[in-house]
């Protein structure tokens, strides 16, 4: 059983009371918009996405909510933006903060963003872009508007009355030790505007609902500056925050979710998630949601290449790939095993070769996991129709090659006259074959016929195949693939040479390179003329 249908029928058993009742399940996920947002991201908003699409497929109420916070503060600046320009807003809540511009935003990349109304509006407005584009529609809301709605006000309320025993909490649960009268909530300084900054030291209560008024001042911290204001605010409407783990275990309750997992980090024992769920149950009254822990995403261990202008950022990886791609490799392993992902290895042309071999199996009606898998990493509501699927690695090759005639070398490759499909896929791949190979694809791919004869020595042997080679190319008037390719290898047995000696000659003689793509097929799409020349100079 693929593992999104796996996970939906636990589910549904979990909640069965709840489907029945015909109330919507509540999916969750979240993304704080403190810059522009790692691919790693996405595989929260894939797992998530994938869990609402399959219940609704079965016919359950569900709705999936994705969170844009905005009201956590500005803790760190990106190395792309303006020191001088935010360095005083750290410690603000991020929907205080004033949206980078042109001017003060020196990533190359993030020129085309437009300016926000305010800092999280423009980095978090980027990702919900991405997100829609590989086919996730979740409905979008601020956390900003929920403190300011006043609908975490209760549960601030319960904070301040039950700061004991939440200490006792964290203590049981995590070992963490919170010193003296520690109120957990963050006020938002009066005079400053920060919440970082603010330390709550007692609170009283008057007469009314939501009475509070809490008694803070405004400190100094290692990596910004308080304004050393005293003062006594009440904590509610957007005057305050809960500390993020008390805040996870309200909005369990406050939003009413039922489905959220997180990285795998938050949910080691003692760890956020267990602290979280144990303050749901204790102090809000509310069961913690279905958890889903996932693993984390990888980018062959290091940063993509700055060299070239890049970073590892979502957006990045929808320009790379196609939406069916991306869920693929997002969707492929279960949430328990790591991804990795190297854009700058043969990751990309390797992920195209799968989602083939997973094609066949479902164009021919073979119903397995991959089949299953094969219709879930197309966006909802996609038709899937049968294409000619040119290898990825061979159209990176031939979209080097100008002189060629693409979809005339494409038919060479599928065998058949392209249909008006086949060539919406064949321009598909054609357009990122282009880009992976402007941007990060290893020289292993990066092809380019010399005008003149490189400087490479061949050994007798070497010589010795490449002339019989020639011969061949000089009786022919057309090179076929598949005949090139059984030439070849009557070569190579008929002067007993070493394989790999064999085609690095060919490749040596004709690119500079140690290697490239299939021979046979690599030599046929190439001038005949070109090449008896060639071959001709180098024996």
């Amino acid at each position: 059983m693929y593992w999104p249908d796996k996970l939906v029928s636990e589910i549904k058993e979990k909640y069965k009371d709840v489907i029945a009742s015909g109330k919507p399940l509540v999916i969750r996920d979240e993304k704080t918009a403190s810059g522009r947002v790692h691919v790693g991201s996405l595989r929260g908003v894939s797992i998530h996405g994938i869990v609402a699409e399959v219940l609704e497929e079965q016919g359950i109420n569900c709705k999936y909510l994705f969170e844009i916070n905005d009201f956590d503060p500005m803790d760190g600046l990106p190395v792309y933006l303006d020191e001088k320009v935010f360095k005083q807003h750290l410690g603000k809540p991020l929907c205080d903060v004033p949206s980078p511009t042109p001017e003060t935003n020196n990533d190359p990349n993030s020129k085309n963003i437009p300016v926000g109304k305010n800092f999280a509006e423009y980095f978090g407005g980027e990702f919900v872009e991405v997100v829609k584009s590989i086919g996730f529609t979740p409905e979008i809301y601020r956390s900003s508007d929920l403190y300011k709605r006043g609908d975490y006000n209760r549960a601030i309320q319960l904070t301040l009355q039950n700061g004991e025993k939440i200490r006792e909490i964290y203590k049981r649960v995590s070992g963490s030790v919170k010193e003296g009268k520690w109120l957990p909530v963050n006020v938002i300084c009066e005079n400053c505007g920060k919440v970082s900054t603010t330390l709550a030291e007692d609170f009283t209560t008057g007469e009314g609902e939501y009475s509070e008024m809490v008694q803070y001042v405004c400190r100094d911290l290692d990596w910004t500056n308080g304004c050393g204001h005293k003062g006594s605010v009440s904590p509610y409407n957007g005057r305050a925050k809960l500390p993020w783990k008390l805040e996870w275990a309200a909005k369990f309750g406050i939003v009413g979710v039922h489905v959220e997992g997180g990285g795998k980090d938050h949910s080691t024992k003692g760890g956020s998630r267990d602290v979280a769920g144990t303050i749901a149950r204790e102090i809000f009254g509310y069961e913690p949601p279905y958890n889903i822990p996932y693993e984390f995403f990888n980018i062959a261990g290091k940063k993509m290449s700055s060299s070239k202008g890049r970073g590892s950022f979502s957006k990045d990886i929808v320009d790379l790939l196609p939406a069916e791609i991306v869920r693929l490799l997002m969707l492929q392993k279960e949430p328990q095993r790591t991804i990795e992902f190297d854009p700058e290895g043969d990751t990309v042309a390797i992920l195209f070769d799968t989602y083939d071999k997973f094609a066949t199996g479902y164009f021919a009606k073979i119903e397995d996991d991959y089949s299953r898998m094969f219709k879930l990493i197309h966006p909802k509501g996609e038709e899937i129709v049968p294409r000619a699927l040119p290898r990825f690695s061979q159209i990176a090759f031939l979209s080097q090659m100008r002189h060629l005639d693409i979809e005339k070398e494409a038919e060479h490759l599928v065998g058949h006259p392209l249909s008006d499909e086949d060539k919406k896929e064949l321009k598909k791949r054609l357009h990122y074959a282009q880009v992976w190979i402007d941007t990060y694809a290893p020289e292993d791919y990066q092809f380019a016929i010399q005008e003149k004869k490189p400087d490479v020595v061949l050994s007798d042997i070497q010589k010795k195949a490449i002339g019989m080679v020639l011969e061949y190319l000089k009786s022919v008037d057309v090179i076929d693939g598949q005949a090139m390719h059984s030439k070849l290898h009557e070569i190579k047995e008929a002067t007993q040479i070493n394989p790999k000696e064999f085609f690095e000659a060919i490749y040596l003689s004709v690119l500079n390179k140690k290697s490239g793509p299939k021979a046979g097929w690599f030599l046929s799409v190439i001038d005949r003329e070109f090449l008896v020349k060639r071959f001709g100079e180098v024996v």
